[in-house]
């Protein structure tokens, strides 16, 4: 078992940077959820969209954390100069969070229709599909960021 870590030790390293750049989207996402409805009424629905502001300010703080951990312990530079890596770094992650947010609105709508009561703790309908979106885009953004962004 530690010879299979240490081989995919960058995985391991994504694994761990992405889930603590989702911690950080999670509970800024909750934090958002809560305040900014209270500031802006329609963000529990605007417009058939579900906590877009949330969403969008939860995701920024996710992308940038997950930038730094990606290039202080996961990906070695590529090829491209440090300029045009953080632009093609957020560029992906434009279009991840595009992603992200459609995933939120489709599992959000069709998919929790409920709560899911653990018996000790309740996991609310948003945080959900946050989650959810979350764990189903980081793995197109594992695959593009090593291959095209790092690819060294």
């Amino acid at each position: 078992m530690k010879e299979l870590l240490l081989k995919q030790k960058q995985v391991v390293f994504f694994i761990i940077a992405g889930g603590l750049s989702a911690v950080m989207e999670i509970g800024s996402f909750k934090i958002f959820s809560i305040y900014i409805p209270l500031i802006f009424a329609d963000e529990y629905n605007y417009h058939g969209i579900y906590f877009p502001l949330s969403n969008i300010f939860s995701t920024a703080c996710g992308i940038i954390t997950n930038y730094f951990l990606s290039i202080w312990f996961v990906f070695v530079r590529g090829k491209h100069s440090k300029k045009r890596e953080f632009a093609y770094f957020m560029g992906v992650s434009f279009l991840s969070t595009i992603l992200s947010l459609t995933f939120f609105q489709i599992f959000f709508s069709f998919i929790f229709i409920d709560h899911l009561d653990l018996g000790f703790f309740v996991v609310s309908q948003e945080m959900l599909s946050k989650i959810s979106a979350i764990l189903l885009v980081s793995v197109l953004n594992y695959t593009v960021k090593k291959n095209f962004i790092f690819n060294g």
